[in-house]
């Protein structure tokens, strides 16, 4: 018997289990399982050698399977091209399809669709295969069994393409409160140096000069010990804030602009990045601000106009330093309407205020383009 008081903290764990990702690939098996039973009586008819009993197994063994789609994939994948050449079965192979495509991504999708594509046609050539079932003729076989893999692969592409989405906006949105927590903590330490590093110093000064009132007296020596006191705390005082800003403030500069162009990349969206020789050159807080541009632009481009390129440029005119992202308009807007808080654009551009520079967001020719215009800060 289960008592009362285990029964908050079971339905707790209830909860989370229903919440994660091993739940969902559960029921994903579960759900291929539902849909392939419903070919058992036909299997136990055909030529196989399995009862209602045995094929029932057989299907379960390989809707199973299905739990390892997001670890291994294509352990789902081989059993299903199995159960299609032995059983005629097509139900796994698009909950297979689905699953690379999610997991593992376009070019995994693309190769194993053709594969599959290759294998049904080397099953269609065989004596054994029912063609009456799948089609009696190669045009009509080719019409039922390329549709299939093409939507399953095609769906989890575009469950994968959403997943790196809503990943990059999580990234986005901790490197934004880390910025903002960084911000408010330079903002604190500047406070403490202007108020607590002045009266240090009116310390200091007030007591050199009792110090030298006191010349030849017997408290002038210790009046000279508070003046000294007073630098030392001042100076130590300095040193401490510098140094938790250098620790604290390690941001993202050009090194991961990189980074940002191999995610998009990952996402569907090539990224050609061109950053001049001089832009190396900047102080960290400017390239901070260079990376959160790139960042966001790339963000909204695999949000708004996915799969199409995307090109950067990042150079120094004169004394401004200068950033450009464009891409391609979407011929059609996206099948699923993005996530967006619209307050991207206004992020960038109070940014870039803020360094007294200039920001513009617009169509251009065909073309969305963002320009973002600073000073460089460089010497020429």
């Amino acid at each position: 018997m289960v008592r009362p008081s285990t029964l908050p903290a079971l339905r707790r764990r209830v909860d989370r289990w229903a919440g994660s990702p091993r739940a969902l690939d559960v029921v994903a098996a579960l759900s291929a399982f539902a849909l392939m039973v419903l070919d058992v009586p036909g299997l136990a008819r055909a030529d196989n050698s399995l009862t209602g009993v045995t094929a029932t197994l057989v299907l379960a063994a390989g809707a199973a399977t299905l739990v390892l789609r997001r670890r291994a994939p294509w352990v789902p994948y081989l059993v299903a091209l199995a159960l299609m050449g032995w059983l005629h079965e097509v139900t796994l192979i698009q909950f297979a399809l689905y699953s690379i495509g999610r997991f593992r991504g376009r070019r995994a999708a693309v190769a194993a669709t053709l594969l599959y594509v290759g294998v049904a046609y080397a099953y269609f050539q065989l004596p054994g295969w029912p063609a009456e079932q799948h089609g009696g003729t190669l045009s009509d076989f080719l019409s039922l069994i390329v549709p299939i893999g093409v939507l399953a692969a095609g769906v989890g592409i575009a469950a994968h393409r959403q997943d790196l989405v809503r990943a990059l906006e999580v990234q986005r949105r901790e490197a934004a409160a880390r910025q903002a927590v960084q911000e408010e903590r330079i903002q604190v330490g500047r406070d403490v140096h202007d108020l607590v590093g002045r009266e240090l110093t009116v310390l200091a000064v007030r007591a050199e000069v009792l110090a030298v009132r006191a010349r030849g007296e017997a408290h002038r020596k210790d009046f000279e010990e508070l003046a000294d006191t007073a630098r030392r705390a001042h100076l130590m005082l300095n040193e401490t804030l510098v140094r938790r800003a250098d620790r604290d403030g390690a941001t993202p500069g050009l090194e991961g602009l990189a980074d940002l162009a191999a995610e998009s990349e990952r996402m569907g969206s090539p990224v050609e990045l061109e950053v001049a020789e001089e832009v190396k050159a900047l102080s960290p807080l400017r390239q901070t601000a260079v990376h959160r541009v790139v960042q966001e632009c790339l963000t909204n481009a695999a949000k708004h106009a996915p799969g199409l390129p995307v090109r950067v440029r990042i150079g120094v005119e004169g004394p401004d330093l200068r950033i450009e992202v464009r891409n391609p308009l979407p011929k059609s807007p996206p099948d699923r309407a993005p996530v967006s808080t619209g307050t991207g654009l206004v992020s960038m551009d109070e940014r870039v205020a803020s360094m007294g520079g200039t920001f513009t967001a617009g169509e251009e020719d065909g073309h969305y383009v963002v320009r973002a215009t600073l000073p460089s800060g460089l010497s020429r």
